[in-house]
């Protein structure tokens, strides 16, 4: 009897030791199962961020402008008889510039004249008998008015007679003439261009959002694609309203061109300060991704990155500036950041900040 317990005790301490041995293998699997599952962490770059000064300025493209330009014309019809300028001269405000020949005119104001002097005479003799009550208020008020009437006859002669002569309605450089002696010119008809460019004006927009800041007098800087000199500008007119189609304000400011190194209708690189931000928020252009609404930053928290949406300002060509979402001390990473997901385990890299 006793011989049966005992094997019996031996099986079931057998089966136990078997259960307990299998428990501790499932153990092992699953830990090694789970270690295998568990994500590596990801060697990514990022950096520390410290607010910094920036000067906060909008880069703009605008056009350069004549001060003044215009189309030389003719107000008369006729033969053109004298050409008073050289091409591509300096010229000064009131210089004539060409003659179109007055014969007739001046044959029909001697003409017109002549009537004027009669009428003139005829009034005064009216208005004498008119005092001694030899003719009615009528009979004198119809010499008045021929006399008016011949009068206002010579002033129109006159005033053609002087359009015969085009002068240069401002100083500035004339162009290429497009007519010679002896053409027969009309209103129609281009002489010349003439354009003021000892001043040039600069004509650019700016997105709508920074109108309130633009004010008359203020400053800004520009280059030219042929020129890598820099040149300075002061606003002086901006647009009372914003544009509706495209919502920028049109501004327009003038810098001086006494030297003649700039010329109109070029495109000018145009560097408008805003304002200088002393606590600024900057990030390298790489760390930021464009999202369906927004732009976000993964953000360095207990060795996983996290996902954080931030509002940008003004960006140069290798750094934005944040306005909200981050701040300093925040560790940012910025490399690999399209790769990374929100709550991916990442081993941080410490960049020094970029200064500049």
């Amino acid at each position: 009897m006793k011989k049966r317990y005992l094997i019996y005790s031996i099986i079931a301490l057998g089966i136990i030791a078997l259960i307990i041995y299998r428990i501790m293998e499932n153990k092992k699997i699953n830990n090694s199962d789970n270690a295998r599952k568990a994500p590596s962490a990801m060697t990514v770059q990022g950096e520390v961020l410290e607010t910094r000064v920036f000067e906060d300025n909008l880069v703009l493209s605008g056009t350069l402008e004549a001060n003044e330009e215009i189309d030389i014309r003719s107000e008369i019809s006729g033969v053109v008889e004298n050409i008073n300028f050289e091409e591509g001269a300096k010229v000064s405000k009131g210089q004539l510039l060409l003659s179109v020949n007055d014969v007739e005119l001046r044959a029909q104001l001697s003409k017109v004249k002549t009537g004027q002097q009669l009428a003139s005479e005829n009034q005064r003799r009216a208005k004498l008998l008119l005092e001694k009550q030899a003719i009615s208020q009528e009979d004198f008020d119809v010499s008045n008015a021929n006399f008016q009437s011949a009068k206002a006859e010579s002033d129109l002669i006159a005033a053609q007679l002087y359009k015969t002569k085009v002068r240069a309605p401002f100083s500035g450089t004339i162009g290429l003439r497009s007519i010679s002696k002896g053409t027969y010119v009309t209103p129609a008809t281009p002489i010349a261009k003439l354009v003021n460019t000892s001043q040039l004006k600069i004509t650019f927009s700016i997105p709508g959002k920074y109108a309130s800041q633009m004010k008359v007098g203020n400053p800004l800087t520009f280059s030219t694609s042929d020129a890598g000199e820099e040149y300075s500008a002061t606003i002086y007119a901006i647009e009372p309203q914003v544009d509706i189609a495209t919502r920028t304000l049109k501004v327009r400011a003038i810098a001086d061109n006494k030297e003649g190194k700039l010329y109109p209708g070029t495109f000018a690189n145009v560097t408008l300060p805003l304002q200088t931000v002393n606590d600024a928020i900057l990030v390298p252009t790489e760390s930021l991704i464009p999202v369906q609404n927004g732009k976000v930053i993964f953000v360095s928290k207990g060795g996983k990155a996290q996902e954080v949406k931030v509002e940008t300002g003004t960006r140069t060509d290798r750094m934005v500036r944040i306005l909200s979402g981050i701040k300093a001390g925040d560790t940012i990473l910025t490399s690999g950041v399209m790769s990374l997901k929100n709550g991916s385990p990442v081993k941080v890299e410490l960049n020094k900040s970029d200064k500049q």
